[in-house]
């Protein structure tokens, strides 16, 4: 683990590789799971605000679950989470040929709400665990994503590297700069290594 600030962050994110392949894992990490996308407080909060603006963009099942269980909800470990269709798919799931994509990105694309898709989806596979007084940040490797990671080794870019848009969306230009010298920095000492 390597701290930055109040960021532990795993060595997995410079050591590991990944490049998203929709057209190979079809998006399904939205699809399989036992809870919905985790959300952060504020991501209720706009949910909640901006639901109407995001329903045209969703497909009917994903609409009866909302109405059902509303535009989030609490899961068995106690987090805020994205509703569900029948124990599966996120409420915010549609599919554009055979592609899972994300109602709530559509609806910020078009300029209909102001936010992106949840955190939690844009930094995958990163995983954020809040601790007392540090955000510790970990790869979750998930066999859906057995394509990406080896696209990822093969054109050399590093999970951290991939991730680039939604760390700096999330923790700020700043952060991602520390993350490339530390990068920097376990190469040259791997290289010394060997």
């Amino acid at each position: 683990m390597i701290q930055i600030g109040n960021k532990i962050v795993s060595r997995d994110l410079f050591e590991n590789h990944f490049i998203c392949q929709l057209e190979k894992c079809e998006g399904n990490c939205c699809v399989f799971g036992d809870s919905g996308a985790p959300l952060e407080e504020d991501e209720v909060e706009l949910i909640d605000k901006h639901l109407d603006s995001i329903k045209p963009y969703m497909r009917a099942e994903g609409l009866r679950s909302v109405h059902d269980q509303g535009g989030w909800v609490v899961d068995n470990d106690g987090d805020k989470v994205t509703p569900l269709v029948g124990r599966e798919e996120c409420a915010f799931v549609v599919f554009e040929e055979g592609i899972v994509r994300c109602a709530i990105e559509k609806a910020y694309e078009e300029g209909s709400i102001p936010f992106q898709k949840p955190v939690s989806c844009h930094l995958y596979p990163i995983r954020i665990n809040r601790l007392k007084n540090a955000i510790a940040l970990n790869y979750h490797q998930w066999s859906l994503c057995e394509p990406a990671r080896m696209l990822g080794k093969k054109e050399g870019v590093p999970v951290f590297r991939f991730l680039k848009d939604p760390i700096t969306r999330v923790f700020g230009k700043e952060f991602y700069e520390e993350l490339e010298i530390v990068s920097t920095e376990l190469s040259k000492k791997s290289a010394k290594q060997e």
